[in-house]
C-alpha cells in the first residue's frame, strides 16, 4: 500500500496558519501586561488576573471547538468551515485589546478581561481545528514531524514579524522609538491583526485540496444543545483516558506556564535588569525565535536518529537549563556588568547583548526539537486512541493541545501579574531605568524570572519519561488499521492515493 503523499504547497498554506497565532501570541504574551500596566498604569496584579480569566473560558471553547469540529459535517470537511469564520472575528477583538475606550482602572481591567476572554474564544475556533488537521493529513511519519516542523516555524515567523513591526517600525515611525512609546502600540495592533486574517485565510484556502481525502465520520442524528454539551463531556473523558497522553499533556502544561511567566516578564527583564536600552533590544528578543525556527529545520532528521522522546526530554531540560544560567550567574557575580562592552572587529558591542544572543540562540534551537516532537507525539496518540476504539477524535486532543498552548500567556500572565506585585513592582510610563526600581525589588525579579520559575520546568521532564508508544508500535498500529480499512473498503488513511 502507497502512502498518500504531502504536496510542498499544502505544507507551506498549512504552516503559514501558524503565523497568525505567532502574531497572536506575542500580544499576548509579550505586550499585553507590560502595555496595560507600564503604559496605561493598571496595577499589573489586575492586569495579570484580568488576562488569567480567560484561562477558564478556554478550557470550555477548545473542547467546544475540537468536539464540534470532530462532529462537523459539510461540503468543506470538518475543520475548514471553523478556520474560515474565525480570522475577521479574531483580527477585529486582538485589535481592540490594544485599543481600550475606556480610561479608568475598573474600566481597563473590565475592558482587557472580556476582550481577551473573547479573542481566545476567536483563537479556539481557529487553532483547534488547525491544529486537528494536521493530524488528519497524514499518517506517514517523517510528513507528520513535517508538517508539525512547518507550523512550528511560520509560528517563529510570526513572533519575529510583530517584534520587528513593533521595534524597527511603528515605535520609531510614530514616536521616540522603543517599548515606552505609547503612540505605536495602536497602529502596531491594526497591522498585526491584518497580518492574521490573511495568513488564517491563507491557511484555510491552501489546504482546501486536501479535504476529499480527509478521514469521513458516519452521519449523525440531530441532537438537542443538552445531548451536544453531554457528547462534549464524553469525548473529552474518553480521550483523558489515554495514558500516553495524559503524561504528554500534564507535561508541557507545565512547561507552557513556565514559559508564559518568563515571556510575560522578558520587557521587565531586558528594561530593568539587563538594562538594555533600545538600540540593541531586538537581537535579544528575536534570538530566541530564530535559533528556534533553525531548530526546527533540524528536527525532522534528529528525530530520525534520536527518536521524538529522547528530543523532547532534551528540549526540555535545555529549555530550563539556558533560562536560569545567565540570571544565576549574575546574581552569584560571575556575569559580566550590564554596562561592559565587548570590542570585536573594531566595533563595540554590549557584552551582555552578546552573551544573551548566544545563550537564547541555544536555547530556541535546542527547545525546538521539544515543540515539533510533543506536536508529532500527540498526533502519534490519536492514530493509537483510534486503535483502541475506532474512532478519530483529533479535536479532542488537539483541544487540549491548544488550551496547553494558550495557558502560555493565561497562567503565565497571572503568575507574573501576582508575582510584580508581591515585589511591590512600581507601574506608570515614568518607570523607565532600574534607577527608577529599587534594587532589591530588580533581584527579586530576576530570582522570580530565572530559578524559582526554571526549576519547575524540570518537572515535566518526568512525565515526559512515562510516554511508552514507540515507533515500532505505532507502526504496526498503523499497518492494522490500514488493513482494517481495506477490508471495510472504507475511505480514510488506508486508501492509496496522492495529494496535490
Amino acid at each position: 500500500m502507497q502512502e498518500r503523499k504531502i504536496d510542498f504547497n499544502v505544507k507551506f498554506a498549512y504552516g503559514v496558519g501558524q503565523a497568525g497565532e505567532g502574531l497572536f501570541a506575542i500580544g499576548l504574551s509579550f505586550f499585553l501586561l507590560f502595555y496595560y500596566s507600564q503604559i496605561l498604569g493598571l496595577s499589573p496584579g489586575l492586569a495579570g488576573s484580568a488576562i488569567g480569566i480567560a484561562v477558564i473560558v478556554d478550557a470550555a471553547s477548545d473542547v467546544l471547538a475540537g468536539s464540534v469540529s470532530d462532529h462537523w459535517q459539510s461540503k468543506l470537511g470538518r475543520r475548514h468551515p471553523f478556520m474560515y469564520a474565525s480570522f475577521l472575528p479574531l483580527s477585529i477583538t486582538f485589535f481592540l485589546l490594544f485599543f481600550p475606550l475606556v480610561e479608568s482602572e475598573t474600566g481597563l481591567f473590565i475592558w482587557l478581561a472580556v476582550f481577551t476572554n473573547v479573542a481566545r474564544t476567536m483563537m479556539s475556533l481557529y487553532h483547534v481545528p488547525h491544529i486537528a488537521l494536521g493530524a488528519e493529513i497524514t499518517t506517514d511519519v517523517n510528513d507528520r514531524s513535517a508538517l508539525v516542523a512547518y507550523r512550528q516555524f511560520f509560528s517563529q515567523v510570526g513572533g519575529l514579524a510583530a517584534l520587528v513591526l513593533f521595534f524597527l517600525v511603528f515605535s520609531p515611525m510614530l514616536g521616540e522609538g522603543g517599548r515606552f512609546t505609547p503612540e505605536a502600540y495602536v497602529p502596531w495592533a491594526l497591522c498585526i491583526a491584518c497580518l492574521m486574517a490573511i495568513t488564517i485565510f491563507w491557511s484555510a484556502w491552501g489546504t482546501r485540496s486536501v479535504i476529499p481525502y480527509l478521514p469521513k465520520i458516519p452521519s449523525l442524528a440531530t441532537t438537542s444543545l443538552f445531548s451536544t454539551f453531554l457528547r462534549l463531556f464524553a469525548d473529552f473523558k474518553e480521550v483523558a483516558q489515554n495514558r500516553n497522553f495524559r503524561f504528554l499533556f500534564t507535561g508541557v502544561l507545565i512547561v507552557y506556564i513556565m514559559v508564559g511567566v518568563t515571556y510575560t516578564l522578558d520587557l521587565y527583564m531586558i528594561s530593568y535588569f539587563w538594562e538594555l536600552d533600545d538600540s540593541i533590544v531586538l537581537p535579544v528578543l528575536i534570538a530566541f525565535a530564530v535559533g528556534n525556527a533553525a531548530g526546527t529545520f533540524a528536527s525532522v532528521r534528529l528525530f530520525a536518529i534520536f527518536g521524538k522522546k529522547v528530543c523532547l526530554i532534551t528540549g526540555a531540560l535545555a529549555w530550563a537549563f539556558f533560562q536560569t544560567l545567565p540570571v544565576v550567574l549574575r546574581l552569584l557575580g560571575w556575569f559580566p556588568e550590564n554596562a561592559d562592552i565587548l570590542t570585536f572587529a573594531s566595533q563595540e558591542l554590549n557584552l551582555v547583548m552578546v552573551l544573551l544572543v548566544i545563550i537564547k540562540l541555544l536555547q530556541g534551537f535546542v527547545t525546538a526539537q521539544a515543540n515539533v516532537g510533543y506536536g508529532s507525539m500527540i498526533a502519534d496518540v490519536c492514530d493509537e486512541h483510534e486503535y483502541l476504539t475506532g474512532r478519530r477524535q483529533e479535536g479532542a486532543f488537539f483541544a487540549a493541545v491548544s488550551f496547553s498552548a494558550k495557558a502560555t500567556s493565561g497562567f503565565g500572565a497571572v503568575i507574573a501579574g501576582l508575582g510584580l506585585e508581591f515585589i511591590n513592582w512600581p507601574t506608570g510610563p515614568e518607570i523607565r531605568t532600574a534607577a527608577d526600581v529599587p534594587p532589591q525589588t530588580i533581584t527579586d525579579l530576576g530570582l522570580f524570572y530565572g530559578p524559582f520559575i526554571a526549576a519547575l520546568g524540570f518537572i515535566s521532564v518526568w512525565f515526559y519519561s512515562q510516554y511508552r508508544l514507540t515507533p515500532a508500535r505505532h507502526a504496526e498500529m498503523l499497518q492494522e488499521m490500514a488493513r482494517q480499512r481495506t477490508d471495510l473498503g472504507t475511505t480514510g488513511y488506508g486508501r492509496s492515493s496522492t495529494l496535490i
